[in-house]
């Protein structure tokens, strides 16, 4: 026999909206696009990004803002 427990199951945490998913979207975005910003500056030269590195990650930022504001309107 196996025991049973009389503690209920827990439940599924709620999917989260789609303006949720675009926020953490976002703000995933951003986090990156800082990161790569700090990296431009820095002293080592193997931790240096290019121009065109930073650029992607800013065009990804906005198109990311973009989706949350047109989801939001």
């Amino acid at each position: 026999m196996s025991p049973q427990s009389d503690a209920p199951s827990p439940s599924p945490s709620p999917s989260p909206s789609p303006s949720q998913e675009l926020l953490h979207d976002l703000l995933a975005c951003f986090d990156a696009y800082a990161q790569i910003r700090g990296r431009g500056n820095s002293l080592l030269q193997a931790s240096r990004t290019t121009p065109q590195q930073e650029q992607r990650a800013f065009d990804y930022l906005e198109q990311a803002v973009t989706r949350l504001r047109n989801a939001l309107e």
